[in-house]
């Protein structure tokens, strides 16, 4: 058998197992639903707490004290184009008790002068019950990522029962809190973790995004976040982790992972170890993030991180993308020029290929498809961008993230602990 027709074999092989493991994976595919009786309840204690206050009487405000106290916390670092109106939608919410603590770590643009107005605002306007706190940190101690740090110090002032922790360029409706704090006692879960809907401008743009959650789907396998069986895989998107504080407390608090650039996944996979109860479900109809604005600004983000998927280990990172090239490029080109049966092999992966795509992007973004015909584009991006972050984290020695330098000796020992 040439080298060829073996490839065909391993790669029609490999995309037959993901077509099935991704079809046995739907059942443990979940989206939040809508708790339309719960928010009706809520709107009913709103207006009873309302009345309180204008009778000081004390029956409607018992009433709110049935609900737990969620402490929303939010990192912002250079985030003054995004943060106001990340907060008014959560000043927003239907929720009757929440608090929002937002940690201004050490931005130098108007970050911080936006957060003070927020909550002068906040103040003065009638009809917002929500305490907004704001955190300026001025300097990072040493052995912590900024926005591990900031996450960190949030928890430290907040008081609430749930912690949700949140990036500053999140959308939410007026339910998403209401909602998941349903779903997170219907289900008598620990964490739960909400993938977004994803906003993007342009073509390319949208393709290169989806492809690469797509691969990282296939990776990760987040599905496996929802078997309550095993306890080694678990997931957590940064733009909504929303858990118990006993859980928080639990796995060590960011502390644990102080220099994990990846803060978000790792806060997932300790939930899970620790045996603790986790949902994840698609958020795509209650919240909404713009990633990145376009495709120079997705490729120069990612190549900052994306070595740290692969351990900073360089031999992991070469087999992450000879399997790129070698199961996702090949099929969709070798068919039209491979010989006999190879062909057949080839083009059998490439359409088993597109469907999985299909079902794994719609699942977890709510839409997805036109972009199929960019895929052997954005494959090899994507093989560029890895191998840019592993040239650019071993000749730096480390990593630039959010303005502040972290040495490779430093990020490595983190991981391996």
């Amino acid at each position: 058998m040439s080298l060829l027709g073996f490839l065909s074999l391993f790669a029609l092989g490999y995309w037959i197992f993901m077509l099935v493991d991704t079809l046995r994976a739907q059942r443990l595919m979940f989206t939040l639903p809508h708790d339309e009786g719960n928010t009706v309840i809520q709107t009913a204690v709103r207006r009873q707490a309302a009345a309180a206050d204008r009778t000081q009487g004390l029956a409607g405000k018992q009433a709110l004290f049935d609900y737990p106290l969620v402490s929303i916390i939010i990192a912002a670092k250079e985030e003054e184009s995004t943060i106001a109106d990340t907060v008014k939608h959560l000043l927003g919410q239907t929720y009757p008790r929440i608090e929002i603590i937002a940690v201004n770590d050490r931005s130098q643009d108007g970050t911080g002068h936006k957060l003070d107005e927020l909550r002068s605002w906040s103040e003065k306007r009638e009809g917002i019950r929500v305490p907004l706190r704001i955190i300026h940190i001025t300097s990072l101690p040493a052995g912590w990522i900024g926005k591990n740090h900031a996450l960190y110090q949030g928890y430290t002032q907040a008081r609430g029962k749930y912690l949700l922790f949140t990036d500053a360029d999140v959308r939410f409706s007026p339910e998403a809190v209401s909602d998941a704090v349903a779903y997170l006692q219907q289900e008598r879960a620990d964490h739960l973790t909400l993938a977004p809907r994803m906003r993007t401008s342009g073509f390319w743009l949208k393709a290169f995004v989806h492809y690469f959650f797509f691969t990282l789907s296939l990776y990760v396998r987040p599905w496996r976040s929802n078997d309550d069986l095993q306890h080694r895989h678990g997931m957590g998107i940064g733009a909504f982790n929303l858990m118990t504080r006993r859980a928080y407390e639990a796995i060590g608090t960011h502390r644990e992972f102080a220099m994990r650039p990846d803060d978000d996944l790792e806060l997932g996979r300790r939930v899970k170890r620790r045996r603790l109860r986790q949902r994840l479900a698609s958020g795509a109809d209650h919240i909404e993030v713009e990633w990145y604005r376009d495709l120079n600004e997705a490729v120069k983000g990612l190549e900052k991180n994306l070595f740290s998927g692969f351990g900073y280990k360089v031999s992991i990172a070469a087999l992450g993308i000879l399997g790129q090239l070698l199961l996702f490029f090949l099929p969709l080109v070798a068919w039209a020029w491979a010989p006999g049966w190879a062909a057949w092999c080839f083009g059998a992966s490439a359409v088993l290929m597109l469907i999985v795509y299909l079902k794994l992007i719609r699942s977890i973004t709510g839409g997805g498809g036109r972009e199929l015909i960019g895929l052997p584009v954005t494959i090899l991006l994507l093989v560029y961008v890895v191998g840019r972050s592993v040239g650019l984290t071993l000749r730096q020695g480390g990593i630039y993230w959010r303005g502040t330098f972290y040495s490779l000796k430093e990020l490595r020992s983190m991981r391996d602990e």
